[in-house]
């Protein structure tokens, strides 16, 4: 029989694109939620936005949960709102976005942005709300509601404000300028930039070391830190202070020469 001459294979199909989602994943007492929309640079959805608070509920809610890293899906941090759904009802998105954003504000954790790409617009508003920003170094930050004739929302206005002054706030808001990864350091943006081949190796050790930490010191710290409570929250946490135990298997570990087993949870 003679040999049939071998038939081409067929060019695969494409799947049906990926769905816009968050992805959240946990290990070694961190929690890690994923913008997944690669599709449009990670931009957020409608769903998306109100999925975010609802999620962060669930992580704050579980005690083997001891800090949280935010991120976008590929090389893309967040482009920001979905400008398609954005058209339709930019009152309503920019609700949703700002509610998505007091949610990651509150999460009574550790929280840490850990940014590649454009992180823009919404994007940069979910990575303002984060305790703590590590960029990589080809990085591009960018708040441009000057670009579309919107109004910042004034809460997000004031959290930039605290980060960067005022003068700065001004130049980024007024301009809708994208910058890089080194001056957003310079301005107080973000607090370290790595290559973007070291950025995820950086991001896990130090989430892992927040893990470590007492969250009673952590909690306390966070509340002090973003100006909310008065007196009564400062005699309050002193008071969980003493119940905790915390203190004393800080100094025990210390002088046993070995890691401390922390096990407050807020």
């Amino acid at each position: 029989m003679e040999p049939q001459p071998e038939q081409p294979t067929p060019p695969a199909q494409p799947g049906p694109p990926a769905q816009p989602e968050l992805i959240s994943e946990q290990a070694d007492g961190v929690a890690r939620l994923t913008v997944h929309n690669p599709g449009k640079r990670n931009a957020m959805t409608p769903d998306m936005w109100r999925r975010m608070p609802e999620l962060l509920a669930q992580l704050a809610a579980d005690t083997s949960v001891r800090a949280l890293v935010l991120t976008g899906a590929g090389a893309t941090f967040c482009a920001g709102a979905d400008i398609t759904t954005l058209r339709k009802s930019p009152e309503t998105s920019q609700g949703l976005a700002v509610a998505a954003e007091e949610a990651l504000s509150a999460f009574p954790k550790p929280t840490l942005a850990a940014v590649r790409g454009h992180c823009v617009g919404g994007g940069a508003q979910l990575a303002a709300a984060c305790d703590l920003r590590f960029a990589s170094a080809g990085a591009l930050f960018g708040i441009t509601p000057a670009k579309l004739g919107i109004v910042y929302p004034a809460s997000s206005t004031q959290r930039l404000v605290r980060l960067v002054g005022p003068a700065t706030a001004k130049y980024l808001l007024f301009s809708g300028e994208l910058i890089d990864a080194e001056r957003a350091l310079r301005i107080g943006l973000v607090d370290e930039v790595h290559p973007d081949e070291a950025l995820e190796a950086r991001v896990g050790d130090f989430a892992r070391t927040l893990a470590a930490r007492s969250q009673l010191t952590q909690a306390a710290a966070k509340e002090f830190v973003d100006g909310r409570g008065g007196p009564a929250r400062a005699d309050h946490w002193l008071s969980v202070a003493r119940e905790s135990g915390e203190a004393a298997e800080g100094v025990t570990a210390f002088l046993e020469r070995r890691p401390a087993r922390f096990t407050w949870t807020p």
